[in-house]
């Protein structure tokens, strides 16, 4: 077997392990690596209102909890080797991954609206976004979901399989981290304006490629056309240079209108408008999973068969 076809069928069996058992309820890796973050933060971040001070002990931290990571996965890359090497590639893609995790706290937010629970919609959708919840009526509780739908998928699915593809363990391992640091360490608050700068930079870096193959896959899966008219004429108005394509994309390709003013703890942020259409409902936040579903299950009907082709051209048999 060919090395990229055997990278694809640790994505497809990783793929499914994650639809099968879903996100690990206790000791997931991804938790550890937050507590250890913290603590590093809270050592690091003594100064946070000088700049270049403040900025070099941000990526002293990203450099400290990242690198001890990575020279473990080298160490075991020329320790293990066969079905040993095999099933750690495995694991450590499923636990990169969030598909159905993904997919359960969006049908809990969708069920709720549907049922006309708005309280408990509220409570559901607080878990998955950071704005004040409480303050969110029907159309921006869905707005919200959809948009954590679209974002999350780009993030934890389909830059996961993309780095795993291209570097491997390392890559994905590197993914997640960075995007994990950024998360908790991207605010543009007093705390995290400079220490957080290294980790929302690499951040941008890694999903540059990945959040524009999956603008790509939303508007080939949707309305393709308003897709690519509001990727094209929408995305550079939002903050982030990748969730902007791929909701704008992603609105475009289910057509409706996301984006809108939005609140939060420090206040309420008026966002530029994404996609064209009527307002989300609950039944947005399906069609934006459905997004991500039937994009997971594109990517590797086209790797397989561009991975079999390879294999063929090279005189192998399957």
């Amino acid at each position: 077997m060919n090395a990229f076809l055997f990278s694809v069928t640790v994505c497809l069996v990783a793929v499914l392990l994650d639809y099968w058992l879903g996100e690990p309820r206790r000791w997931h890796p991804l938790v550890g690596f937050g507590r250890l973050a913290s603590f590093v933060e809270r050592r690091l971040n003594r100064l946070p209102e000088q700049k270049g001070r403040s900025v070099f002990m941000g990526l002293l931290g990203v450099l400290t909890v990242v690198l001890p990571v990575l020279a473990v996965t080298e160490l075991l890359r020329w320790t293990l080797n066969g079905w040993a090497y095999l099933l750690l590639q495995v694991a450590v893609l499923y636990l990169a991954l969030s598909i159905r995790g993904l997919i359960e706290h969006g049908r809990a937010v969708s069920d709720a609206l549907h049922g006309g629970d708005l309280e408990l919609a509220r409570k559901q959708v607080g878990r998955i976004v950071s704005r004040k919840a409480s303050e969110l009526d029907e159309h921006g509780v869905a707005t919200a979901a959809s948009e954590s739908m679209l974002e999350n998928g780009a993030d934890a699915v389909f830059a996961s399989l993309f780095w795993f593809l291209v570097a491997g363990i390392p890559g994905v391992l590197l993914h997640r981290m960075v995007n994990t640091l950024d998360a908790m360490w991207g605010y543009r608050n007093e705390r995290y304006l400079y220490f957080g700068r290294s980790a929302a930079r690499l951040d941008d870096v890694m999903n540059w490629v990945p959040a524009r193959l999956t603008a790509l896959t939303f508007a080939l899966l949707g309305n393709t056309s308003l897709a690519w008219r509001c990727w094209r004429t929408q995305a550079v108005s939002w903050d982030s240079p990748n969730a902007g394509p791929v909701m704008a994309a992603g609105a475009g390709a289910l057509g409706v209108s996301l984006g809108g003013p939005a609140p939060y703890e420090s206040g309420t942020r008026q966002r530029p408008t994404l996609g064209e259409g009527p307002a989300a409902t609950a039944g947005t936040v399906n069609e934006a999973i459905g997004l991500v579903h039937y994009g997971v299950w594109a990517w590797l009907g086209l790797l397989g068969v561009v991975a079999i082709s390879i294999k063929l051209a090279a005189g192998g048999y399957l």
